[in-house]
């Protein structure tokens, strides 16, 4: 895989790639450690350049969203065009190209109305293609089992039953999960055995996931567990398994290899494992001789184990491989959160959108100031108050919705009064019609003004007061006196979070690599590579890891 004359391909190539972006990534520290809720608080908008300040302060704010996603414009600072370009050309490409050049066999099967039944266009999206890749996988190193690692509800393992007939282990920690995944199962397999009794002769055994709920805390866990599983009858639990404390689900009375006394062969899979699962699983893949092939998309960045020097129990996560630990790389979490953001889904947001956006983080920033001055032990538990963000934006909305409303009343029938003094000074020729009408634009521009100050005001004083009640703290009485300090910065908050937003590609594609290379970095034992296999606009998280063994 390439990007910007970058490669991949080697264990040297991908080094000499992480070293860049961890050379480029020094450079913007600051940038990258801050946290826009202390946006006011710490006044970060002057640790950017003040020429990027000054240009981007006037800029439109879909303007600003595109910044994540490579967007110049030919009048901005030279530096900051090169800021942003070199940023363009150290990340992972995203978009999946060829997938059928590369992949000949591949067969992607077209879901129908039964088996996506709760499925969203986005998971539908996923699990189409990814059950297509990981039985292609299976066929190409002889693996007649998968283990779902991380599985969720199940949609990817019943998938790989129902439509590719591929014996499915789905390991969850989530017995609620577990249940559901059975129950879904049940229903489908109904349907999908009505369907064979009607073509053929029945005689096929019908495949139908096994549901493991399992707190995988090491890659010790999943690989005894693996082990466990894949020598055992389904409807008889080991003594082993038992004691570790794991819930299987099981179907059918049958062996999952058809009593087949040859160590079974098994690919690991998974879609969007959370935090440190994904790594576990790459541990797993060479630790467990049963694993021959590996495909994972991770997520959730923010929840790696990053430094786990005082905590014995926990196997560190990031970085991984010894190219990336050597270069002395340290992300912390703040820049793990930002490897989460999707730069193809902040393009596509309309102007309001974008600009209910900024103000959620300007009133989450001047809600931290509120904290710090009043409540500054409640701010050092880093306080969650909830999903403020989203309903702030559905009021927003609303209230778009009546001042518009507003407004075409306010053009139809305007006030008379002053239509009778523009008409007199007119007549009178104290003043022409060209200049009242400049004159009415400037008393609109501020009347808007004011009107959108007190609008903020008033949305802020909500924001800030219903979130003090989720903390269970009495709002104090000069909630706005906060605002109005903060107010005349909060037009920077919006370029400041595009920047920062900005480096969030080259963190995710610094973890990526990182991972990669820890698989190179085992020799010629195995073959891995890296590469988008989703919609990015769908599915954000849609570089995979595919790996098998030589």
């Amino acid at each position: 895989m390439e990007s910007g004359g970058r490669s991949c391909e080697s264990s040297s190539e991908t080094l000499a790639w992480i070293i860049e972006i961890v050379d480029f990534l020094r450079l913007y520290k600051p940038l990258l450690d801050a946290h826009v809720v202390n946006f006011f608080k710490d006044r970060l908008w002057e640790s950017v350049d003040e020429e990027w300040v000054d240009c981007l302060r006037h800029e439109p704010v879909e303007n600003l969203l595109k910044i994540p996603s490579g967007f110049v414009r030919d009048r901005w600072p030279a530096s900051l065009q090169k800021f942003i370009r070199k940023i363009g050309s150290l990340v992972l490409p995203r978009e999946p190209k060829q997938l059928h050049m590369m992949f000949p066999d591949l067969q992607v099967v077209s879901l129908g109305a039964v088996i996506t039944q709760g499925m969203n266009l986005k998971k539908q999206h996923e699990v189409e293609i990814l059950a297509a890749f990981v039985s292609n996988l299976a066929k190409s190193v002889g693996a007649r089992s998968i283990v779902d690692v991380g599985a969720g509800q199940g949609y990817l393992a019943q998938v790989l039953c129902f439509e590719y007939q591929l014996p499915v282990i789905a390991i969850d920690s989530s017995s609620h999960h577990g249940s559901v995944t059975t129950a879904r199962a049940e229903r489908i397999k109904k349907h999908y055995a009505a369907k064979r009794h009607k073509y053929q002769d029945g005689s096929k055994h019908l495949h139908v996931p096994q549901a493991v709920t399992c707190h995988v805390l090491s890659s010790d866990t999943l690989k005894d567990m693996t082990g466990t599983l894949l020598h055992e009858e389904k409807d008889e639990p080991s003594r082993e398994v038992e004691e570790k404390g794991v819930e299987t689900h099981s179907f059918g009375g049958s062996n999952l290899y058809n009593n087949n006394t040859s160590v079974p062969s098994v690919v690991l899979a998974g879609l969007h494992a959370c935090g440190d699962l994904s790594v576990t699983m790459l541990r797993t893949f060479l630790e467990c001789k049963e694993a021959k092939a590996l495909i994972s998309l991770g997520c959730c960045y923010n929840l790696l184990s990053e430094d786990c020097s005082d905590d014995k129990e926990r196997e560190q996560c990031f970085p991984l491989s010894n190219g990336a630990k050597s270069s002395g790389i340290s992300l912390g979490k703040n820049a793990r959160d930002l490897a989460c953001q999707s730069a193809e889904r902040w393009k596509s947001l309309t102007k309001d959108a974008a600009q209910q956006n900024f103000e959620v983080h300007a009133f989450r920033a001047a809600f931290q100031m509120v904290l710090d001055r009043y409540y500054p032990d409640v701010l050092i538990t880093s306080p969650s108050i909830g999903r403020q963000g989203k309903a702030f934006r559905r009021r927003q909305m609303r209230r778009g919705l009546l001042a518009n409303l507003h407004i075409a009343e306010k053009n139809t029938y305007p006030p008379v009064s002053k239509e009778l003094d523009k008409m007199e000074m007119i007549s009178s020729g104290a003043m022409n019609s060209e200049k009242v009408g400049i004159i009415q634009d400037e008393e609109d521009k501020v009347l808007r003004t004011e009107e959108s100050e007190k609008s903020s005001s008033s949305a802020f004083e909500h924001f800030c007061t219903s979130a003090l009640l989720r903390l269970g703290l009495e709002p104090p009485d000069d909630i706005l006196s906060t605002w109005k300090e903060a107010q005349p910065f909060s037009e920077l908050v919006g370029l400041y979070w595009s920047l920062r937003a900005a480096l969030g590609p080259v963190v995710e594609t610094l973890i990526l690599l990182d991972r990669l290379l820890f698989l190179q970095e085992q020799g010629t034992s195995l073959e891995a590579a890296i590469m988008p296999l989703f919609n990015p606009n769908l599915s954000p998280r849609n570089v995979a890891i595919i790996a098998r063994k030589t």
